[in-house]
C-alpha cells in the first residue's frame, strides 16, 4: 500500500518541478542514488521497470528509503499494461508513469488514488488522458514531440493543463529555464541527471550536486530563487 495520499505525490512533484529517473539492477547502487538525489533536495524518485530484477529492487529500495528517507517518495516508471501496475503497487509505488496511455491503467490507479502520469505526445492523447482522471500529462519523448514549443502551444487553448516533460531534458540552466518558462509543471531527468559514468564511478556526489543545481534552476526559472 502506498505511504503517501495522491495528492501529496502530485504536490511534491509540482512544488519541487523535478522528477529524477534511474534503473539498476544493484540494489545497494539504487539505494545510493535515492540517498544522493535525497541529498540534493529530490522529494521524489522513479525507479524504471526496464529489467527482470526490477521489482525485487524497487521493493528492496522501497523499503529501505521507508527508514532511512522516509520523506522521499518513490514511484515506479516504464510502465506499460494494468498487470505490471498492480504489481508495483501492491509492493507500495506511490505513483505509477509509462511511456503512453493506457486506460485500464488510469482506472486501476483511480481506484487506488495513485498518481498516474502517462506518456502522451499530442493534444488529442493529453485530452483523453486527462478524462481518465489524469493530473500530471507526461510528454514523451519531450524534444520529439515539440519541445518547449510544444509544452507554450498545448497550453494556450488547454491553460489548465499539467505538463511533465521526459526525453529531452537536460540537466542544464539552459534547458530548465527554456521548459519552465514554456510552462512546464514538472520535469522527468534520467540519464542527464543520473549518468551511466556518474554510477560506473560511484560518483553520488556529483549525483547530489546535480540535483541541487536543477532545482535550483527550476526555483530561479519559476522566479523563486536567489540566482
Amino acid at each position: 500500500m502506498a505511504r503517501f495520499r495522491r495528492l501529496e505525490v502530485l504536490q511534491a512533484m509540482i512544488e519541487s518541478g523535478l522528477v529524477p529517473v534511474f534503473y539498476h539492477d544493484d540494489a545497494a547502487t539504487a539505494r545510493n542514488v535515492a540517498k544522493a538525489v535525497a541529498a540534493g533536495g529530490a522529494r521524489v524518485l522513479e525507479f524504471t521497470n526496464r529489467g527482470d530484477s526490477a521489482l525485487l529492487v524497487f521493493t528492496d529500495l522501497l523499503r529501505w528509503c521507508e527508514k532511512e528517507i522516509p520523506g522521499l517518495i518513490l514511484g515506479v516508471g516504464s510502465v506499460m499494461e494494468p498487470e505490471t501496475a498492480a504489481l508495483y503497487i501492491n509492493h507500495g509505488a506511490n505513483f505509477v508513469v509509462g511511456p503512453v496511455f493506457n486506460a485500464d491503467i488510469a482506472r486501476l490507479c483511480n481506484r487506488r488514488k495513485i498518481p498516474y502520469c502517462p506518456g502522451c505526445g499530442s493534444a488529442s492523447e493529453i485530452s483523453r488522458a486527462e478524462e481518465h482522471g489524469v493530473e500530471i500529462c507526461k510528454i514523451f519523448p519531450g524534444a520529439e514531440v515539440g519541445g518547449p514549443n510544444f509544452v507554450k502551444s498545448i497550453l494556450a487553448p488547454m491553460p489548465w493543463t499539467l505538463i511533465m516533460p521526459a526525453g529531452g531534458v537536460d540537466a542544464t540552466k539552459e534547458s530548465i529555464e527554456e521548459w519552465f518558462r514554456a510552462g512546464a509543471a514538472c520535469v522527468g531527468i534520467g540519464s542527464n541527471l543520473i549518468s551511466k559514468e556518474r554510477l560506473a564511478a560511484g560518483d553520488f556526489a556529483a549525483i547530489s550536486g546535480k540535483t541541487a543545481d536543477v532545482l535550483r534552476w527550476i526555483r530561479d526559472a519559476r522566479g523563486k530563487g536567489t540566482g
